[in-house]
């Protein structure tokens, strides 16, 4: 009976599998197709759009392509970031097919501009941050960090509760919140199987992963790929945000959510144990000249991030630094390279690729004087384009989701930043675009409502304890509270310097 119970679940789950596959590929697919053509092929004049261009329309049916396909992820969404950049080489470069690549079309795009995206410094700054976490692991350094730091918060289930919320958000700030999620809980599963089965608070603790990892992220350029996404879209538009002065505005904000969740998990799932014995196992090694090179050139690198300002280095140069220093030592082999998360530096990529068609094209010149940006509210511009990024992260990767919305944001902040618009006075003084930005990432980042919603969900859903039902309460008063706190503190109390 359970070989044919097996063999029934593996049936059900190739028949499910085949089901989406058909829906993505013969009912997804060409519907994108099909309407990216269409935006392709129109006469300029059917836009209503003055002085459009065929190559910015051109960018209007890439970006659209671009959109729907990490929407429905049809393909890897790094896929389609990569289709994007050749499709724009091909169609809106200077050095593209030449019977569409034609100066009398429209402005075209330098092609070495476009290929760049994949070196961006932002791109090199997350890679960087990607090196440390691989050495961090390989050296073992994750554990001893995590054991020393989770000893300190005792044996009470409130203050363990507390504890993995605090050290799992500091991981998240320099590791993936997935590869954070991930360890964290390896260290949390032996504690988990021994609580006793009628313990609610067991859900508390598995849920305190996600929250943290997705939490925690936001505190550093390099904690997830939005807050990378955020700043290299302002560098490109002229507005310079560096690693400490992100920190300074950020981590304010993840601590206070992070105590905010502490207090929801226990009021929810409060513990009926009176204490948790934590077991963390670290590898016994010897130590060689290798792990004195890893350990310090791991704190080296943090400490030059944070002191950017006094040091006058770029915290994009000091992501190379233990790039450099590991593979120089052997510290960082060969092998540790196919560790590097390059999906995610092509999707970010693509990314950059889409904003630098939207400018070099002149179409975000074009569409901030065909569409009355400079007359709009700007609160509810803020608040509309928030809310939309909160949604749509909820259901599609929050990379994904910055991707799209971010070039398109910032052909609106520059409209509400000109001197001349009707509403600048009321962006200024609300922030201007190093507000609306960063609220934006941040605004990725706390969307948490599902399973699907972010890898940490998923790994949370995975141990069995928590329901979804549970997730999405917790999750959707995170997400209005963050949401609430965030565009305040960016925008009234704390926001980042304008120039």
């Amino acid at each position: 009976m359970p070989m044919l119970s097996q063999a029934t679940d593996k049936t059900l789950n190739f028949n499910m599998s085949n089901s989406k596959f058909s829906v993505k590929y013969c009912v997804l697919l060409p519907i994108v197709l099909i309407v990216t053509i269409l935006l392709w092929a129109l006469p300029t004049s059917a836009f209503g759009i003055a002085d459009l261009t065929p190559v910015q329309q051109r960018m209007i049916a890439i970006f659209v392509f671009a959109a729907l396909m990490w929407m429905f992820e049809i393909i890897p969404n790094w896929t389609t970031s990569l289709l994007v950049i050749v499709v724009m080489l091909l169609s809106v470069s200077n050095k593209g097919l030449a019977f569409l690549c034609k100066p009398e079309f429209g402005t075209l795009v330098d092609y070495k501009s476009i290929m760049a995206s994949f070196a961006d410094p932002v791109v090199m700054l997350f890679m960087g941050g990607f090196v440390l976490a691989i050495i961090a692991s390989k050296y073992g350094m994750d554990a001893v960090i995590a054991k020393g730091l989770l000893g300190l918060f005792g044996k009470k289930p409130k203050m363990v509760l507390l504890g993995f919320l605090i050290i799992i958000s500091i991981f998240s700030m320099f590791m993936s919140n997935t590869a954070t999620a991930a360890m964290m809980l390896a260290f949390l599963a032996p504690v988990l199987k021994a609580l006793p089965e009628d313990e609610t608070g067991k859900v508390g603790l598995a849920l305190s992963i996600p929250v943290a990892a997705n939490l925690g992220g936001i505190g550093t350029p390099i904690g997830t790929p939005p807050n990378a996404i955020a700043i290299g879209a302002l560098e490109n538009a002229g507005y310079q945000i560096g690693f400490a002065t992100w920190m300074s505005r950020m981590i304010p904000y993840v601590v206070i959510m992070i105590f905010i969740a502490w207090v929801l998990l226990q009021l929810f799932f409060p513990f009926k144990s009176d204490k948790i014995e934590l077991k963390i196992e670290t590898k016994a090694r010897k130590w060689g000249w290798k792990d004195y090179v890893a350990w310090i050139t791991f704190f080296v690198t943090i400490l030059l991030w944070v002191t950017e300002q006094a040091t006058g280095i770029n915290s994009n140069i000091v992501a190379l630094i233990p790039l450099a220093v590991y593979t120089c030592t052997g510290v960082f082999g060969k092998d540790d390279i196919k560790e590097i998360n390059w999906s995610v530096l092509w999707l970010v990529a693509g990314g950059f690729a889409l904003g630098t068609g939207l400018n070099k094209t002149g179409l975000a010149a074009t569409l901030i004087n065909a569409i009355p940006f400079s007359a709009m509210n700007v609160v509810v511009v803020m608040i509309i384009a928030g809310l939309i990024c909160y949604f749509l992260s909820n259901f599609i990767s929050n990379s994904a989701t910055a991707a799209l919305l971010v070039p398109i944001l910032i052909v609106v902040g520059t409209a509400m930043a000109d001197p001349s618009a009707a509403n600048n006075t009321q962006f200024m003084a609300l922030g201007g675009m190093t507000a609306m930005i960063p609220f934006i990432a941040v605004c990725a980042s706390i969307a948490m409502l599902f399973p699907i919603s972010t890898p940490p969900n998923a790994i949370a859903s995975s141990t069995g304890l928590v329901k979804t039902a549970q997730m999405t309460k917790v999750g959707i008063i995170i997400g209005v509270i963050g949401f609430v706190l965030g565009y305040f503190l960016l925008t009234k109390v704390f926001p980042f310097p304008i120039a």
